[in-house]
């Protein structure tokens, strides 16, 4: 009999989407897979939140919404429905005030979300503070997650010229440590004195390792009173050995997701942890022959996704738990594994599970991302956008700017937003340097923010210097929330005078994801206005004239490839130098176009929504 239970949070339908396959996951593949799920008894089911808002609006022209209702409706309160949250973030890249907060968490949970993981990417506690609040009064449950992430190595000193100096010559001191145990320990006694009913120590870059995970997930047992929740990912190889490291040290849940969407990049498939669970006399909380009635339809849905699937001509072997007998020699390294967990022999316990893995086909451990220490997401969006760029040969450069980039910016924890501003920035230096640009010379929107304080107190001190050279001042400025402004929700005069938004759920998402959400609703209005024409009448669409005029005036061009967001100005107006001529987005981070000069605008060519590249024209001026 086992010695206890393990509770499982499944990711299947999040973050192993979201890790592995860029939140391409169909509403119809969804529905296929959620009445195999209602008796699997997970204790909760990661359903929503991260990138799920952005991304079904934005890539698949579905309704967040509507994809939180229909999981509730089918599971009927028999798994708790968990979203990730990123504290006064939400789901976008700004912070929002109070009013915007509560009304979402109001209107989420009242469409059955039960669990919300509220993390900061900065783990300023003063982030989550006001949202932990919120969701206890609101009848949720908080769930604390404290980001873990890594000091900086130690940067390679100039080599000593000269014998004696090499011989005689001081090594650079070590520089300090800011993560320690200690560190993750007390943001998480702070998270359960505001309220929080779970704690998760969050490896959303996979770099906890297996005598890490020991030591801190022991230390919070012993500091707190809540259950405490282990997320990790697999990218540089520690996932598995770390969470069998979690289990034996009394951790109260873990995350896992199934078979086809578990390894790699996402959190380890939970049939490998029960192998190991029941080694260690531990029972998964879970029925395991349901979990299989999805793993046989899983296959089918990441079939579905194989565009975006890095994966899919190597995919895992299919394996049963329950039915399918080992080979001798992997029985022998689970085994192994164990015996080497129970010894704290971290060496063994790795290379055991590494060939666990491999035996079954999981992706080897990303040696990349882990020298550079950053999550599997953040490289596999790098990838991507370098990719639609044209500029995949930057990927090294860009890899190795992180670490100064991150310094530069505060020590901040790699987490989404940070990752993506962090990441996009690197990304930005090496296009600077390519071109012969000084370092910073087209710091994003988001960046300056960050650098600026908005984003809040980072976990070491911006220097002031460098805070001057990207926002123009040396002071820390929190963000000010009575600067926020609601977006507009005009009415739309083409489309029948219908407001763009027409209900409370449309209004937050305009809130939360303007972007978007206003191409997305656009598209809602324009659907009911269509069908409530008369059949036979027709619309005649004016093409837009082309301007092919030769371009003899001075133009401002796109730094980056991107998409145009807004455009503020008109052929014939007046600008003087500063002004916000339009705003692009690259990389999912907002770029201000400032006017270099006082002038006049002869010709602006692009529009909101048009996709553009890398030294496209945006503006002429005369």
């Amino acid at each position: 009999m086992a010695n206890r239970k393990l509770k499982i949070r499944d990711l299947t339908l999040r973050d192993g989407q979201q890790s592995l396959f860029a939140t391409r996951l169909s509403q119809a593949e969804i529905d296929k897979l959620l009445p195999y799920y209602e008796n699997a008894g997970f204790y909760i089911m990661e359903v929503w939140g991260g990138a799920v808002p952005d991304s079904v609006m934005r890539y698949l022209d579905e309704s967040p919404w509507n994809r939180l209702r229909s999981v509730s409706k089918v599971m009927k309160g028999k798994s708790l429905l968990s979203a990730l949250s990123r504290g006064r973030n939400l789901f976008g890249y700004v912070p929002y005030p109070n009013s915007v907060l509560e009304g979402f968490y109001k209107e989420a949970i009242a469409n059955g979300l039960n669990v919300m993981r509220i993390f900061d990417a900065l783990n300023d506690i003063d982030n989550v503070r006001d949202s932990i609040k919120m969701i206890n009064t609101l009848g949720g449950i908080p769930d604390g997650a404290v980001c873990y992430t890594v000091d900086p190595k130690a940067e390679a000193p100039e080599a000593p010229k000269g014998f004696f100096a090499r011989l005689f010559g001081k090594k650079p001191a070590e520089p300090e440590k800011i993560f320690t145990d200690e560190y993750f320990v007390d943001k998480a006694r702070q998270m359960e004195a505001l309220g929080a009913k779970i704690i998760t120590l969050k490896d959303m870059a996979g770099l906890v390792s297996p005598l890490r995970a020991a030591s801190i997930i022991s230390k919070l047992k012993a500091a707190l009173t809540v259950p405490v929740d282990f997320h990790t990912h697999c990218t540089p190889g520690y996932g598995l050995a770390s969470s069998v490291m979690a289990i034996l040290h009394g951790v109260d849940i873990l995350d896992t997701n199934i078979w086809w969407f578990g390894g790699g990049s996402a959190a380890p498939a939970i049939e490998l942890v029960y192998l190991f669970a029941k080694r260690m006399d531990v029972e998964l909380d879970v029925d395991m022959k349901a979990v299989g009635e999805i793993r046989n339809r899983l296959l089918d849905a990441r079939h579905s996704l194989k565009a975006f699937d890095l994966n899919a001509d190597r995919m895992p072997r299919a394996f049963d738990p329950l039915a399918d007998t080992l080979p001798a020699e992997i029985e022998a390294q689970l085994d192994r594994a164990v015996a080497a967990a129970r010894a704290n022999d971290e060496d063994t316990l790795l290379e055991a599970c590494h060939a666990i893995e491999a035996y079954f086909g999981f992706p080897k451990p990303n040696l990349l991302v882990k020298d550079a220490e950053v999550p599997g997401g953040m490289y596999s969006n790098m990838v991507a956008q370098l990719k639609s760029l044209g500029a995949e040969d930057l990927l090294d450069d860009a890899m190795r700017l992180i670490p100064m980039v991150r310094r530069d910016a505060g020590l901040v924890p790699l987490v989404t937003p940070t990752s993506q501003i962090v990441g996009s920035q690197a990304v930005s230096v090496a296009l600077d340097r390519k071109k012969g640009n000084p370092d910073y010379s087209n710091p994003s929107n988001q960046f300056i923010a960050l650098v600026k304080g908005e984003y809040g107190h980072t976990p070491v001190p911006v220097d002031p210097a460098f805070r001057e050279k990207i926002t123009g001042s040396p002071v820390e400025t929190p963000y000010d929330v009575n600067s926020y402004r609601k977006p507009e929700n005009p009415a739309l005069p083409d489309l029948g005078g219908k407001p763009l938004a027409t209900n409370k759920e449309e209004e937050l998402l305009l809130e939360l994801l303007p972007s978007v959400a206003n191409g997305f609703l656009r598209r809602r209005r324009t659907e009911e206005y269509e069908a409530s024409r008369p059949a036979a009448a027709e619309v005649k669409e004016e093409a837009a004239a082309q301007d092919e005029a030769p371009i003899t005036g001075e133009t401002i061009k796109a730094p980056m490839g991107g998409r145009v967001i807004e455009v503020n100005v008109k052929a014939g107006d007046t600008f003087t130098k500063g002004k916000t001529l339009l705003v692009y987005e690259a990389m999912k981070m907002e770029n201000d176009v400032t006017a270099p000069r006082d002038g006049v605008v002869k010709r602006v060519f692009v529009r909101p929504d048009q996709i553009v590249g890398t030294d496209a024209v945006l503006i002429e001026f005369e």
